[in-house]
Protein backbone atom coordinates (compact mmCIF):
# COMPACT_ATOMS: atom_id res chain seq x y z
CA UNK A 1 0.00 0.00 0.00
CA UNK A 2 2.75 2.26 0.43
CA UNK A 3 4.07 1.81 -3.54
CA UNK A 4 0.03 3.22 -3.83
CA UNK A 5 0.32 6.00 -2.23
CA UNK A 6 3.73 7.03 -3.68
CA UNK A 7 2.60 6.06 -7.21
CA UNK A 8 -0.83 8.84 -6.64
CA UNK A 9 1.59 11.43 -5.53
CA UNK A 10 3.38 11.14 -8.86
CA UNK A 11 -0.11 11.39 -10.32
CA UNK A 12 -0.76 14.65 -8.70
CA UNK A 13 1.85 15.61 -9.48
CA UNK A 14 1.26 15.21 -12.91
CA UNK A 15 -2.36 16.85 -12.60
CA UNK A 16 -0.80 19.81 -11.22
CA UNK A 17 1.31 20.65 -14.00
CA UNK A 18 -1.47 19.66 -16.46
CA UNK A 19 -3.93 21.84 -15.02
CA UNK A 20 -1.00 24.27 -14.52
CA UNK A 21 -0.71 24.10 -18.38
CA UNK A 22 -4.34 24.32 -18.48
CA UNK A 23 -5.03 27.33 -16.82
CA UNK A 24 -1.92 29.41 -18.44
CA UNK A 25 -3.67 27.97 -22.34
CA UNK A 26 -7.18 29.14 -21.69
CA UNK A 27 -5.86 32.63 -20.19
CA UNK A 28 -3.91 33.11 -23.32
CA UNK A 29 -6.10 31.83 -25.61
CA UNK A 30 -9.10 34.82 -23.88
CA UNK A 31 -5.93 36.93 -24.87
CA UNK A 32 -5.41 36.13 -27.95
CA UNK A 33 -9.69 35.88 -29.22
CA UNK A 34 -9.46 39.66 -28.19
CA UNK A 35 -6.74 40.64 -29.59
CA UNK A 36 -8.34 39.22 -33.01
CA UNK A 37 -11.23 40.56 -32.32
CA UNK A 38 -10.09 44.35 -32.04
CA UNK A 39 -7.89 43.95 -35.28
CA UNK A 40 -11.24 42.90 -36.87
CA UNK A 41 -13.06 45.61 -35.65
CA UNK A 42 -9.74 48.30 -36.26
CA UNK A 43 -9.89 47.10 -40.04
CA UNK A 44 -13.71 47.51 -40.38
CA UNK A 45 -13.16 51.21 -39.28
CA UNK A 46 -10.26 51.66 -41.26
CA UNK A 47 -7.93 51.75 -38.85
CA UNK A 48 -4.75 50.29 -40.18
CA UNK A 49 -2.05 51.41 -37.47
CA UNK A 50 -4.40 50.26 -34.56
CA UNK A 51 -5.52 46.78 -36.77
CA UNK A 52 -1.46 46.00 -37.58
CA UNK A 53 -0.88 46.37 -33.47
CA UNK A 54 -3.60 44.17 -32.90
CA UNK A 55 -2.20 41.72 -35.60
CA UNK A 56 1.16 42.18 -34.04
CA UNK A 57 -0.16 41.25 -30.71
CA UNK A 58 -1.94 38.50 -32.03
CA UNK A 59 1.09 36.59 -33.32
CA UNK A 60 3.11 36.51 -30.04
CA UNK A 61 0.11 35.61 -28.20
CA UNK A 62 -0.37 32.76 -30.94
CA UNK A 63 3.27 31.87 -30.78
CA UNK A 64 2.98 31.67 -26.78
CA UNK A 65 0.37 29.44 -26.76
CA UNK A 66 1.67 27.23 -28.93
CA UNK A 67 5.01 26.99 -27.27
CA UNK A 68 3.43 26.57 -23.90
CA UNK A 69 1.47 23.85 -25.06
CA UNK A 70 4.55 21.57 -26.46
CA UNK A 71 5.06 19.37 -24.19
CA UNK A 72 1.12 18.54 -23.96
CA UNK A 73 -0.22 18.05 -27.50
CA UNK A 74 -3.53 16.77 -25.99
CA UNK A 75 -4.03 20.22 -24.14
CA UNK A 76 -3.09 22.19 -27.96
CA UNK A 77 -5.49 20.32 -29.64
CA UNK A 78 -8.44 20.58 -27.04
CA UNK A 79 -11.30 22.45 -28.32
CA UNK A 80 -10.41 26.14 -26.99
CA UNK A 81 -7.03 26.35 -27.96
CA UNK A 82 -8.34 25.62 -31.96
CA UNK A 83 -11.29 27.69 -31.56
CA UNK A 84 -8.58 30.96 -30.39
CA UNK A 85 -6.40 29.62 -33.24
CA UNK A 86 -9.36 30.08 -35.36
CA UNK A 87 -9.79 33.25 -34.60
CA UNK A 88 -5.99 33.83 -35.09
CA UNK A 89 -6.85 32.68 -38.65
CA UNK A 90 -9.90 34.76 -38.94
CA UNK A 91 -8.28 37.94 -38.30
CA UNK A 92 -5.61 37.45 -40.02
CA UNK A 93 -6.94 36.52 -43.30
CA UNK A 94 -9.69 39.07 -43.17
CA UNK A 95 -7.55 41.84 -42.41
CA UNK A 96 -5.94 40.66 -45.78
CA UNK A 97 -8.38 40.12 -47.89
CA UNK A 98 -9.94 43.57 -46.96
CA UNK A 99 -6.51 45.41 -47.87
CA UNK A 100 -6.05 43.83 -50.71
CA UNK A 101 -2.90 41.71 -48.95
CA UNK A 102 -1.46 38.38 -50.07
CA UNK A 103 -3.60 35.54 -48.48
CA UNK A 104 -1.40 34.12 -45.18
CA UNK A 105 -0.61 30.39 -45.34
CA UNK A 106 -0.98 27.68 -42.80
CA UNK A 107 2.61 27.36 -42.56
CA UNK A 108 2.68 31.33 -42.07
CA UNK A 109 -0.02 31.30 -39.19
CA UNK A 110 1.58 27.91 -37.94
CA UNK A 111 -1.80 26.31 -37.51
CA UNK A 112 -3.38 23.30 -37.97
CA UNK A 113 -5.40 22.23 -41.65
CA UNK A 114 -8.47 21.98 -40.17
CA UNK A 115 -8.00 25.51 -37.92
CA UNK A 116 -7.46 27.17 -40.87
CA UNK A 117 -9.63 26.14 -43.20
CA UNK A 118 -12.50 26.87 -40.20
CA UNK A 119 -10.98 30.32 -39.61
CA UNK A 120 -11.52 30.35 -43.67
CA UNK A 121 -15.12 29.57 -43.22
CA UNK A 122 -15.36 32.20 -41.14
CA UNK A 123 -14.33 35.11 -42.99
CA UNK A 124 -17.19 35.28 -44.75
CA UNK A 125 -19.20 36.42 -42.58
CA UNK A 126 -17.06 39.61 -42.11
CA UNK A 127 -16.47 39.74 -45.50
CA UNK A 128 -20.45 40.24 -46.04
CA UNK A 129 -20.41 42.88 -42.71
CA UNK A 130 -17.68 44.70 -44.90
CA UNK A 131 -19.93 44.66 -48.02
CA UNK A 132 -23.10 46.05 -46.10
CA UNK A 133 -20.76 49.02 -45.07
CA UNK A 134 -19.98 49.69 -48.46
CA UNK A 135 -23.54 49.19 -49.86
CA UNK A 136 -24.68 51.72 -46.95
CA UNK A 137 -23.37 54.64 -49.46
CA UNK A 138 -24.31 52.88 -52.74
CA UNK A 139 -23.18 50.16 -55.01
CA UNK A 140 -19.36 49.62 -55.50
CA UNK A 141 -17.33 47.77 -57.38
CA UNK A 142 -15.67 47.14 -54.08
CA UNK A 143 -18.44 45.11 -53.29
CA UNK A 144 -17.96 43.10 -56.24
CA UNK A 145 -14.73 42.29 -55.26
CA UNK A 146 -15.59 41.44 -51.64
CA UNK A 147 -18.58 38.92 -53.33
CA UNK A 148 -15.80 37.50 -55.83
CA UNK A 149 -13.19 36.70 -52.85
CA UNK A 150 -16.53 34.88 -50.52
CA UNK A 151 -17.25 32.94 -53.76
CA UNK A 152 -13.71 31.74 -53.88
CA UNK A 153 -13.17 30.71 -50.61
CA UNK A 154 -16.64 28.74 -50.65
CA UNK A 155 -15.65 27.23 -53.94
CA UNK A 156 -12.82 25.78 -52.54
CA UNK A 157 -14.37 25.25 -48.68
CA UNK A 158 -17.03 22.78 -50.62
CA UNK A 159 -14.45 20.37 -52.00
CA UNK A 160 -13.39 19.32 -48.60
CA UNK A 161 -15.45 16.14 -48.87
CA UNK A 162 -14.15 14.56 -45.25
CA UNK A 163 -15.29 13.70 -41.95
CA UNK A 164 -15.99 15.90 -39.39
CA UNK A 165 -13.69 14.09 -37.46
CA UNK A 166 -11.20 15.18 -39.38
CA UNK A 167 -12.00 18.53 -40.93
CA UNK A 168 -13.90 19.92 -37.09
CA UNK A 169 -16.88 20.56 -38.13
CA UNK A 170 -16.33 22.35 -41.79
CA UNK A 171 -19.31 20.93 -43.01
CA UNK A 172 -21.69 22.87 -40.95
CA UNK A 173 -19.40 26.06 -41.34
CA UNK A 174 -19.71 25.25 -45.60
CA UNK A 175 -23.07 25.52 -45.12
CA UNK A 176 -23.44 28.62 -43.23
CA UNK A 177 -21.03 30.40 -45.84
CA UNK A 178 -22.87 29.50 -48.60
CA UNK A 179 -26.47 31.34 -46.98
CA UNK A 180 -24.21 34.15 -45.99
CA UNK A 181 -23.22 34.76 -49.82
CA UNK A 182 -26.48 34.26 -50.95
CA UNK A 183 -27.83 37.07 -49.49
CA UNK A 184 -24.88 38.89 -49.66
CA UNK A 185 -25.70 38.40 -53.60
CA UNK A 186 -29.05 39.35 -53.44
CA UNK A 187 -27.88 42.72 -51.14
CA UNK A 188 -25.37 43.74 -54.11
CA UNK A 189 -27.92 43.18 -56.98
CA UNK A 190 -30.93 44.80 -54.58
CA UNK A 191 -27.91 47.66 -54.92
CA UNK A 192 -26.92 47.46 -57.82
CA UNK A 193 -30.64 47.80 -59.72
CA UNK A 194 -31.40 50.59 -57.06
CA UNK A 195 -28.89 52.39 -58.63
CA UNK A 196 -29.87 52.24 -62.07
CA UNK A 197 -33.01 53.31 -60.99
CA UNK A 198 -31.51 56.71 -59.49
CA UNK A 199 -29.52 56.97 -62.92
CA UNK A 200 -32.36 56.81 -64.71
CA UNK A 201 -34.40 59.11 -62.68
CA UNK A 202 -31.95 61.39 -62.82
CA UNK A 203 -31.27 61.61 -66.86
CA UNK A 204 -35.45 61.78 -66.88
CA UNK A 205 -35.65 64.55 -64.82
CA UNK A 206 -32.45 66.23 -66.32
CA UNK A 207 -34.65 65.84 -69.80
CA UNK A 208 -37.66 67.45 -68.42
CA UNK A 209 -35.94 70.46 -66.70
CA UNK A 210 -33.94 70.86 -70.10
CA UNK A 211 -37.27 70.74 -71.91
CA UNK A 212 -39.13 73.08 -69.89
CA UNK A 213 -36.13 75.67 -70.23
CA UNK A 214 -35.97 75.28 -73.83
CA UNK A 215 -40.03 76.01 -74.33
CA UNK A 216 -39.47 79.34 -71.66
CA UNK A 217 -36.54 80.45 -73.50
CA UNK A 218 -37.25 80.12 -77.24
CA UNK A 219 -41.16 79.89 -78.02
CA UNK A 220 -41.66 82.91 -79.56
CA UNK A 221 -43.59 85.85 -77.63
CA UNK A 222 -46.25 85.59 -75.98
CA UNK A 223 -49.46 87.67 -77.66
CA UNK A 224 -50.34 91.14 -76.57
CA UNK A 225 -54.06 91.32 -75.37
CA UNK A 226 -54.45 94.83 -75.74
CA UNK A 227 -53.34 94.84 -79.37
CA UNK A 228 -56.31 95.30 -82.22
CA UNK A 229 -56.66 92.17 -84.28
Amino acid sequence: MHKLESIAEQIRKTFDIRTAARDQALSQARQLTRACSLAIRAVHRDDTESMQAQLLEAHHLADSLRNSLTSHPDLYHAGYTQDALKEFVEANVTCALIKSQPLPTPEELSVEPATYLNGLAEVVGELRRRTLDILRHGYSTEAERLLGVMDEIYSILVTMDYPDAITNGLRRQTDLARGIIEKTRGDITFSLRGGHLEQSINRLLSQLNGEQATGLGGGGSIPNMDEDD
